[in-house]
């Protein structure tokens, strides 16, 4: 008995540790805009210096949409991450999401997709951001 007391204290202890760290990290709303043709998407996320997580839909015209979660890192002026949604036919997807900072403009990646360890990623020497299909603006508030 007094292991299994002693095994719980070390567990929350251990669990505080971990959540006293994510909270020091401060994070910031942002709201991006992108339009490519009639086709919209928004993209609102807190960031930190080290991660982002948020919302990202997109609006395509008279076709619905897909509207989901964004998270993952931040190393340099790039984003990775992934977008957990739901598409427009109504099943849940997740892609992987590469977003490149450059002059308070978000240029949003594309590139073959693939799977490592069951999680969808870039594969590698494909991910480019040059035509990119929306470039995100910031929303001023």
């Amino acid at each position: 008995m007094p292991k299994k007391i002693i095994l719980v204290s070390l567990l929350v202890v251990f669990q505080m540790s971990c959540n006293s760290k994510e909270q020091k990290d401060k994070y910031n709303e942002v709201i991006y805009r992108a339009v490519n043709n009639k086709d919209t998407a928004i993209l609102a996320v807190q960031i930190s210096d080290k991660r982002f997580y948020g919302r990202y839909e997109r609006s395509y015209y008279r076709n619905g949409k897909d509207s989901g979660d964004v998270r993952g890192d931040i190393k340099g002026d790039t984003l990775r991450g992934d977008f957990h949604y739901i598409s427009s036919g109504g099943g849940w997807k997740r892609v992987p999401i590469a977003l490149l900072k450059e002059e308070n403009k978000l240029f949003l990646g594309n590139g073959v997709i693939g799977t490592y360890m069951n999680l969808p990623c870039f594969l590698p020497g494909t991910l480019s951001y040059k035509d990119s299909e929306f470039v995100f603006e910031e929303v001023k508030k």
